[in-house]
C-alpha cells in the first residue's frame, strides 16, 4: 500500500484514517522534528498540515533557530560490497565518477516509476 503524501512550502506530510477515532491524522515527513497533525474532514487535514508547518517555521523563528530542511541532496546508502564493486568498476569504465553514475541510474529509475499507473 502507497502512502498518501501532501506538499506544503517544501515540507511533506503524510495522513491515514484512524478508523477506531474515526479522524484523519498525519505527520510531517522526512525530518526529525515531530510534527503531528489531525482532522475529522479532508479539507480541513489540508488545513490542519498546512497550519502544523507554518507554525514549526513560526517557532523556529521565534527562537532563533534553522528549521530542518526535508531534502538536503545527500544520504547514505549500504549497498554491500559485491554491489559497491559492480557499481564503481561500470563507472570507472564510462569514464564517470561512482557519484554521477548512481545519480544517473537514479534519475533513469524515478524517470520510470513517475510513468508508471498509480496503482491502490
Amino acid at each position: 500500500m502507497k502512502k498518501n503524501l501532501m506538499n506544503y512550502k517544501g515540507y511533506y506530510g503524510s495522513f491515514e484514517l484512524d478508523e477506531n477515532a474515526v479522524v484523519f491524522c498525519g505527520k510531517v515527513e522526512f525530518i526529525k522534528a515531530l510534527i503531528s497533525y489531525e482532522a475529522s474532514t479532508a479539507r480541513s487535514l489540508k488545513k490542519s498540515f498546512r497550519d502544523a508547518v507554518d507554525d514549526y517555521l513560526e517557532t523556529c523563528k521565534g527562537e532563533g533557530i534553522q528549521p530542518e530542511q526535508p531534502f538536503k541532496g545527500s544520504f547514505n546508502v549500504r549497498i554491500g560490497q559485491e554491489l559497491h564493486r559492480k557499481l564503481a568498476v561500470i563507472a570507472n569504465t564510462q569514464r564517470v565518477t561512482l557519484n554521477k553514475f548512481v545519480c544517473e541510474m537514479l534519475e533513469r529509475a524515478v524517470m520510470r516509476l513517475e510513468r508508471e499507473p498509480r496503482s491502490r
